[in-house]
């Protein structure tokens, strides 16, 4: 046998081993989200959870089997000596799957950790002034890195899924970067299903950008967290997280931006709230 042979005999053993592989992969994600969680697992969730009570009985199973899958493939790591818990690991994995449970198509591709500290936390950010390049610390609620972890504070997280109708929740804020990446870049325009015009998308998430800036530099009132206009990224996480918080208020005040988030995430958070 030729060496030539023998070499595309090794190519056709790695390609057809690699097939193999994935077949048993797709296999093992389609158990992983047929797969309930435990009594004990959804007991968490009717306790700290009170969105989970509300949410459309044909959901529940698909959240179960993602929150699964989630648990599987994502490792818990805690910071500053912080415990992880049960309770943190259903949490967190139910507030992640929830803004993937209808979209069968996504998946947290590159995510293999979420590091979980006690509290806010602080951060070091770089500022550029001309050739002048500052440091400085911040405190943070959460983080997401591209291609890296998500890092939560525990406390803003466990906050955020006890009080479902207050606008802010970390868990949903970070991973709403994490959907954003999705497209190589983190600017707030998200990988968009076949079907969802993203020059509509990007028109009507302009125009509400500039609108919120032009509000708060008016001192208007706002709907939309300030922190928002900062940049089109936190936009569309600020956003995610009155989508699912505060649905009604979300769909009076700024209708255009709710139906371009429904078809988005293909749910209607207004019909769970009544």
């Amino acid at each position: 046998m030729t060496p030539g042979i023998i070499f595309l005999c090794l190519v056709g053993l790695c390609i057809i081993g690699f097939v193999i592989w994935r077949v048993f992969q797709k296999r093992q994600i389609e158990a992983l989200r047929k797969t309930a969680i435990t009594n004990d697992q959804r007991a968490i969730l009717l306790r700290y959870w009170p969105l989970y009570k509300k949410l459309p009985l044909y959901l529940k199973p698909r959240l179960e089997g993602i929150m699964t899958h989630f648990l599987n493939d994502v490792r818990f790591v805690g910071a500053k000596e912080f415990q992880i818990t049960e309770k943190v690991r259903i949490l967190i994995a139910a507030q992640a799957a929830l803004l993937i449970v209808n979209k069968s198509n996504r998946w947290y591709d590159t995510l293999q950790t979420v590091i979980v500290y006690p509290a806010a936390f602080k951060s070091k950010i770089k500022e550029h002034g001309g050739a002048l390049v500052t440091e400085r610390e911040v405190g943070r609620s959460g983080e997401s890195w591209k291609d890296g972890p998500v890092v939560l504070s525990w406390e803003d997280s466990a906050h955020g899924a006890l009080n479902p109708n207050d606008g802010r929740n970390v868990v949903y804020h970070e991973f709403a970067h994490q959907l954003d990446q999705q497209t190589g870049a983190v600017d707030g325009a998200p990988l968009l299903d076949r079907g969802h015009n993203a020059a509509k998308w990007g028109k009507v998430m302009q125009v509400e950008f500039d609108q919120l800036k032009d509000d708060l530099s008016a001192g208007r009132e706002t709907l939309i967290d300030p922190y928002g206009a900062t940049a089109p990224a936190e936009f569309f996480a600020v956003i995610t997280e009155i989508f699912f918080e505060k649905p009604e208020q979300l769909k009076s005040r700024h209708p255009t931006i709710y139906q371009q988030f429904k078809t988005y995430y293909k749910l209607d958070p207004v019909r769970w709230m009544g």
